[in-house]
């Protein structure tokens, strides 16, 4: 079980609370560029019984040059209402392999409003690993009424960054792995500089759970996680990764050890790191 703030709940829980027509669960699953099979086609071939598809690059906004950038009210309501999401019901996330996209999908319900939703510990790698039922094919959700609220303090711009690297007011958590922010590998999406917002922490997302069973770790491992890079958790956060996905693995933990009021760099280094960008600081942070 999980107590109201808990931002994860169990397979268990959603076992028991799998057929109550209030839960919404899904598939938020997500693969960089170039990856096959495509997460649509993984979704299609097996997922929890129930499940709609929730694509990152569709709910988005289609008139920025960036990846899945946060829509607008009226395409998010309209997005997740053709998903048989309404206001009253709990939503349950859950991808298909390590806490990439659900806290992606998380983080956009509850800056739109939605406070009652959920991230499944563990996703469908943990859910399939105990026997638990799985189905194929298309989903076929009942479209519903959905009413969209975006509070604009969960997001900043690369202007608000921009403006942070001289006052430092906001601490900059980077999720991307140690080789990338420290700029000494290429960046997976073509054209990019490589390296760190100068001045930003690193804490790859892959440290925070356990690839063995997909669940997140313990509230003393990830404290020890941010504590470790530097980051004081009483003071300001902004996460960031290469294109607003990975760092909302960074929020959810941070969520769990009850820091409130942080914000994502939603364009991230597919933003910042263009040609023409802000200044970029390698090597070590």
């Amino acid at each position: 079980m999980t107590t109201i703030t808990d931002p994860l709940v169990s397979t268990e829980w959603l076992a028991a609370h799998l057929n109550d027509p209030s839960v919404k669960v899904l598939d938020a699953s997500f693969k960089l560029p170039g990856v096959t099979p495509l997460p649509k086609e993984d979704f299609l071939g097996a997922h929890i019984p129930g499940a709609a598809f929730f694509d990152v690059d569709v709910i988005s906004d289609h008139g920025i040059a960036l990846p899945h950038m946060f829509p607008s009210e009226g395409h998010f309501a309209d997005g997740v209402g053709a998903l048989g999401i309404s206001n009253a019901d709990t939503v349950v996330i859950y991808d298909a392999g390590g806490w990439v996209a659900a806290p992606r999908a998380w983080w956009m319900f509850l800056a739109f409003g939605h406070a009652d939703v959920r991230v499944l510990d563990g996703g469908l790698q943990k859910w399939r690993a105990e026997g638990r039922p799985v189905e194929s094919g298309e989903a076929d959700p009942e479209p519903a009424s959905y009413d969209a609220s975006f509070d604009a303090n969960f997001v900043r711009s690369r202007q608000q960054v921009v403006g942070n690297l001289d006052s430092r007011a906001e601490q900059l958590i980077d999720a991307r792995p140690q080789p990338r922010f420290e700029g000494s590998v290429p960046e997976p999406r073509p054209g990019l500089r490589a390296g760190h917002i100068p001045g930003s922490r690193n804490v790859p997302y892959a440290r925070l759970f356990d690839a063995s069973t997909g669940t997140m770790k313990s509230l003393d491992e990830l404290r020890a996680a941010f504590t470790g890079a530097g980051v004081d958790l009483g003071k300001p956060i902004v996460t960031t990764c290469g294109s607003g996905v990975s760092a909302l693995v960074l929020t959810l933990a941070l969520y769990r050890l009850g820091v409130r009021g942080s914000a994502l760099y939603d364009g991230s280094w597919a933003d910042w790191g263009q040609a023409d960008g802000p200044p970029v600081a390698t090597g070590p942070a």
